[in-house]
């Protein structure tokens, strides 16, 4: 072989490891910008952050690092500001926050609206806009949906039991184990399943008979339920505990929060 074709077959050896090292650079969002967490934007803005020790801070920005490397996070009709990506890593991270090794593997690319959309992923002055997150299915699998509007009020607004991230991530959490159920599977013994159900179906009744302050939403379906109370238990934790004690002692069991 001569050394012409030798030189030639180097060079495109460089050529493909050049493309497919930007091209996993660029898939998976990984810069040198997601090195650096903004820690003060952390402590003003998040809360679950701001009631962690100091190790537990430096899981939260790795875990946050980790997050933003391995997730596309794409403005679609409104620009991505960095508390955004902050916001979106961090309902991510707080639901799975003491499973050391839990990925998202379900989870390609988040999608950020400025408001609400309808099923047709319509915004500013379409109608019937009445979504701020949705979890995608079939063609839009490993795909988020998300309001910004409704991303950073559930994040500002301490007291109202909402976080519309942390809702669609719970549901991510719940689909881990191949269905959108309530019933997570990987997060429940077996020997809870039919406690859970039980405690999901008597909610259900307290909630139709409008004597329980959980979210109404929550009567849609076992998975909804699921994802409500999460919010409700990563929002008002002392609050669920005082008003629901036993769905707050499975909750935290479910997420192995002492």
């Amino acid at each position: 072989m001569s050394i012409s074709i030798i030189a030639f077959i180097l060079l495109l050896l460089i050529a493909a490891y050049a493309v497919n090292f930007f091209y996993k650079r660029n898939k998976t969002g990984h810069t040198d910008q997601h090195n650096n967490v903004n820690v003060i934007l952390l402590e003003q803005h998040v809360w679950f952050y701001q009631n962690l020790d100091a190790e537990g801070k430096r899981q939260f920005e790795d875990d946050i690092r980790f997050f933003l490397s391995h997730t596309l996070i794409t403005g679609v009709d409104t620009n991505i500001e960095e508390l955004d990506r902050l916001l979106i890593a961090s309902a991510a991270v707080i639901p799975i926050f003491h499973f050391k090794k839990w990925r998202y593997y379900n989870l390609r690319e988040v999608l950020v609206y400025s408001d609400s959309i309808n099923h047709k992923f319509e915004s500013k002055g379409h109608a019937h806009r009445n979504i701020l997150g949705m979890v995608g299915e079939g063609v839009y699998n490993n795909m988020m949906f998300l309001s910004r509007s409704s991303l950073r009020q559930g994040f500002h607004n301490k007291t109202d039991k909402h976080n519309t991230a942390i809702h669609e991530f719970v549901h991510l959490v719940d689909k881990s184990d191949g269905d959108t159920d309530g019933i997570p599977d990987l997060l429940l013994d077996k020997r809870y399943v039919l406690p859970w159900i039980e405690m999901i179906h008597e909610n259900m009744q307290q909630i139709a008979k409008g004597k329980s302050d959980i979210d109404s939403y929550a009567f849609t379906n076992k998975a909804e339920f699921f994802a409500v109370v999460s919010e409700y238990f990563f929002e008002r934790p002392e609050l669920l505990e005082e008003k629901h004690p036993e769905l707050y002692k499975m909750l935290a069991a479910m997420f192995e929060v002492e």
